[in-house]
């Protein structure tokens, strides 16, 4: 137990921003490698121990997992949504207002669906893998004045 309470202090002794002006001013968007796709399982059936998930989320319908492709196909699993993760990699507080907001809605202006999802440190956007690198120049440029006009 005393190391689980030292685990807890240690990652939570650094909070993140939550000014969105400054959010997205130093957001440095990157783009992971590899492609990832959206799979479910039925409820209560175990992940393979071949799956290494960068996202699981319990769902009343099943859990949800987000995979490599490779994976996802290796293990003969269904799978949706080709895309390529992009991490904004500036340290965003769990409780920052309009973050996401801002950055799904100057992709959605240029036509690109996005599938985001936040975690402890850092928000990662889903977005479809033939239209990954114009998302990827949008987020690098929102914070460039000439770019907003």
């Amino acid at each position: 137990m005393a190391d689980a309470v030292y685990l807890l202090k240690e990652h939570t002794a650094m909070p993140g921003e939550g000014d969105l002006e400054t959010l997205l001013k130093n957001m440095k968007p990157e783009m992971q490698e590899g492609i990832f796709v959206f799979c479910s399982i039925a409820e209560g059936k175990e992940i393979s121990a071949a799956l290494r998930p960068v996202h699981i989320f319990r769902e009343r319908e099943g859990t949800a997992l987000i995979v490599r492709r490779e994976q996802a196909e290796s293990a003969g699993l269904p799978h949706q949504f080709a895309s390529r993760m992009i991490t904004l990699t500036v340290h965003s507080s769990l409780e920052a207002i309009g973050f996401l907001a801002a950055t799904t809605a100057r992709l959605a202006d240029a036509g690109i669906s996005v599938n985001a999802v936040s975690a402890f440190y850092h928000d990662h956007l889903f977005v479809p893998e033939h239209r990954a690198s114009e998302a990827l120049q949008l987020l690098q440029n929102m914070h460039d004045p000439a770019e907003q006009a």
